[in-house]
């Protein structure tokens, strides 16, 4: 069996479940909205629960595999929602009033947060000029170390195309330009650690 044969260890069994089961994953993940993230990041979180679920599925059990996977699937998926959801809210729970003073009484004349905070820096030179080496930088990282297959990939993804068009247009399968996404993204995590503008 399949499954029996990716639990113990064979690469091949292991990415065609992954493979059978990918647009199954996507359709779920597109049914989910999470804060902060994107639709990518929920196939993402639904292809660990498929993971989970071919690790732990057994045969003894009446549920079939597929209902088993649906199942991990979606809790991973709601897992993630979830945390998403507490991690966004965090910030409420200790929030300081921009119009009343660090101290703990507020005398007439006394300064307030917001008198004291620095304005904006969205205007600041400095930041713009910074800003726009950082772009020329990443525009040449991003000349220098794609190949021709991930620029093309690349081009199409920032136009709004969604996998199956890219595939299309390309002349390659969703897998081949899901891959190709990973890597680029895999080269500019690393272009931005070099640069040490890492979020």
């Amino acid at each position: 069996m399949l499954i029996a044969k990716a639990r113990s260890g064979k690469l091949d069994a292991f990415e065609a479940i992954i493979s059978k089961y990918h647009g199954f994953v996507k359709l779920k993940a597109s049914s989910y909205f999470m804060s902060g993230g994107d639709t990518d990041d929920l196939v993402q979180e639904g292809l660990i629960g498929l993971t989970k679920a071919i690790r732990d599925y057994r045969d003894d059990r009446e549920a079939s595999f597929r209902s088993f996977a649906e199942l991990c699937i979606t809790r991973q998926i709601i897992t993630a929602i979830k945390t998403a959801s507490r991690q966004k809210h965090q910030p409420l729970n200790s929030y300081l009033s921009l119009s009343h003073s660090p101290t703990s009484h507020h005398d007439e004349g006394e300064c307030s947060l917001g008198d004291i905070l620095p304005g904006s820096a969205i205007h600041d030179p400095l930041n713009q000029v910074i800003s726009s080496e950082e772009v020329a930088s990443l525009k040449d990282c991003l000349g220098r170390l794609l190949s021709e297959l991930e620029t093309s990939v690349l081009s199409l993804y920032l136009e709004g195309h969604s996998y199956e068009q890219i595939a299309a247009e390309i002349g390659y399968d969703t897998k081949s330009v899901d891959n190709a996404l990973q890597r680029i993204k895999r080269k500019v995590d690393l272009h931005l650690q070099s640069r040490q503008v890492y979020q």
